[in-house]
């Protein structure tokens, strides 16, 4: 995909945001003055798109400091140094690490979410790039949930490595590692079961998943990526809180992103989680899974309409 195409469907899956809460703010920026009311109403219609009372308080407070330190003047140039903030708290420390022979993503997170999709999507960003890419599926638990994972791995020409339902994932991991090993596939990624456990179950289960992929392969890395659905908002970053210490999560994918008025979560999960957006959903489509990039977000989220 194209920068032009990509910025074009994120702009395209931010347009709810951007025309409903976030419409109100770049309203008022760019037609108000700088005072205390407009730092209230400012914060207002970030909490209303789905920053977080926290984070909203924090982004304001952070302007009101770079208005001062800056001397800027007019709402407008206000405008510009929050766009310029929140791209700084967007952005990643360390890229993912896909280092490995082959490099290995295990995808976690509860069910509904679009834990699976976002699998083949992702699966499809890295063929179109020239990679070979191998599937596992991992989740044994849920009825139907590999026959899931094959259909759409049909869809996007990957191969899978499944066993029968009610399988040990780990063993299902261990063989789709070993096998992409052997054939000089780059990546594997692994579906996982998206019940609820309870907090030790789900540690002991992915401990020995991940485990299971350095048996396989010495060579190989891994990276843990929990999929979150953004239209449930801050009500999933609550949720996450339990999948991310038990299981060691090392990034973020954000579906449903085109779905909801509330894209600000975008801005929240990094902070409240402490991990950073890697992918975001746009679309339905095969090939609406993006890598994220905080200044696309913020040219979509502050774009005029």
């Amino acid at each position: 995909m194209g920068l032009f195409s990509r910025k074009k469907k994120l702009d395209e899956g931010l347009a709810k945001t951007r025309k409903g809460f976030f419409a109100g703010i770049l309203d008022m920026l760019n037609a108000g003055e700088i005072d205390d009311h407009m730092y209230e109403d400012l914060e207002e219609q970030l909490i209303l798109a789905d920053t977080g009372a926290d984070e909203a308080v924090r982004l304001v407070e952070e302007l009101r400091t770079r208005v001062r330190k800056d001397h800027i003047k007019t709402a407008s140039d206000a405008l510009a140094a929050l766009k310029d903030i929140i791209t700084g708290e967007l952005v990643a420390g360390e890229p993912m690490d896909m280092s490995g022979k082959p490099a290995v993503i295990l995808m976690i997170g509860v069910n509904g979410v679009g834990k699976t999709t976002s699998i083949a999507k992702l699966a499809k960003l890295y063929k179109d790039q020239g990679k070979r890419v191998m599937l596992a599926a991992g989740d044994t638990f849920r009825a139907a949930a590999a026959e899931q994972l094959c259909i759409w791995a049909d869809r996007v020409d990957v191969p899978v490595v499944r066993h029968s339902e009610g399988a040990d994932p780990a063993a299902v991991v261990f063989d789709a590692v070993q096998s992409a090993a052997a054939r000089g596939y780059d990546i594997v990624i692994c579906d996982t079961a998206g019940r609820l456990h309870n907090k030790q179950n789900l540690m002991n289960e992915l401990g020995k998943i991940s485990r299971s992929v350095h048996k396989a392969c010495e060579t190989a890395s891994v990276e843990t990526l929990l999929v979150l659905d953004a239209i449930t908002g801050q009500n999933a970053i609550n949720q996450a809180s339990q999948f991310i210490s038990a299981a060691g999560a090392t990034g973020i994918v954000l579906t449903k992103l085109d779905g909801t008025a509330k894209g600000g979560a975008v801005i929240s999960v990094k902070q409240k989680l402490g991990l950073p957006v890697r992918f975001v959903g746009v679309g339905e489509g095969v090939d609406d899974l993006m890598e994220f990039s905080p200044h696309d977000f913020a040219d979509a989220l502050f774009a005029e309409n």
